[in-house]
């Protein structure tokens, strides 16, 4: 439609990999972004003329013992207008009620717009104990949304813990990260079904190109997953993200954004604009 490249997008899922201020132990087996940076400048470059009206940086699963100076770094960056850096998602530890509440109190200070515990890497009891359930309700009780990343065979785990947290806004990474590349859709769709059906929980619209195969990643291979999100959480639940530099075992963000703009001819003008920015302003409290 002839709106489409008109609508800018508030990307929710920058990461920055930057060498000398933390450490990325698990980018190590990952040809695509092993031992290189990724700056801002790089994003920059990279994006330029492509619509992306803002972005929000999303912790980038530092090593635990930086996690919280990977939060402070970035937050010189967003201090840029340049950058166009417009919030920042913060790694916090709910299981680590000490920890937990001291970090929560800096970064509400630092005006952190959101926070993540990668839990796919985590034992699946981690998100079911007592401490970890009321800390992510202090999260919402703080007004700021929890992202949520857990693998596909994991969403039982996300919908246990949602039931439980409902009163805090939660934002499910990566539309759930479906085994694309093994074409495994049948009990993931059921899942997401599930998910849906809890009003808490929005849908990321993110990570799909990097599921597929090796060089299969295409508009074609993720469509069936993009139009069960699309049906189930509907427009006015889904945000977007890059995922860079991840993305880049897809095709690229470059590649990312023109597929975004071709499932953006499926819907209305206002259901592509809350999509691409309208909801995530309205969950992480941003401006374009």
């Amino acid at each position: 439609m002839y709106f489409n490249n008109m609508i800018p997008l508030i990307d929710t899922h920058l990461h920055l990999i930057y060498r000398e201020q933390a450490s990325y132990s698990w980018t190590n087996e990952i040809d695509e972004i092993a031992n290189s940076d990724f700056s801002i400048e790089d994003h920059k470059k990279l994006t330029k003329s492509k619509g992306i009206g803002g972005s929000i940086f999303m912790e980038t699963g530092v090593d635990d013992s930086s996690y919280k100076d990977e939060i402070r770094f970035v937050n010189s960056l967003k201090e840029d207008p340049d950058n166009n850096i417009i919030g920042i998602i913060s790694s916090i530890r709910p299981e680590n009620n000490k920890e937990f509440d001291v970090w929560l109190e800096e970064t509400l200070e630092i005006g952190v717009v959101g926070y993540r515990r990668i839990l796919h890497v985590m034992p699946d009891e981690t998100s079911k104990s007592k401490i970890f359930r009321d800390n992510v309700n202090k999260i919402g009780n703080a007004g700021k949304p929890f992202d949520m990343c857990f693998l596909s065979k994991q969403l039982s785990i996300a919908f246990e813990l949602a039931k439980s947290c409902e009163k805090t806004q939660l934002v499910l990474n990566h539309c759930g990260v479906p085994n694309i590349a093994e074409d495994e859709i049948d009990t993931w769709k059921k899942d997401i079904k599930l998910l849906s059906e809890v009003p808490n929980i929005v849908c990321k619209l993110s990570g799909l190109m990097a599921y597929c195969s090796p060089g299969t990643s295409s508009y074609d291979k993720i469509e069936p997953y993009v139009d069960c999100v699309l049906e189930y959480f509907g427009p006015k639940r889904i945000v977007w993200g890059s995922d860079w530099p991840v993305v880049n075992l897809g095709r690229g963000l470059p590649e990312w954004i023109e597929v975004t703009r071709k499932i953006f001819q499926k819907l209305t003008y206002d259901e592509a604009k809350a999509i691409a920015y309208y909801n995530a302003q309205e969950i992480y409290k941003v401006n374009l």
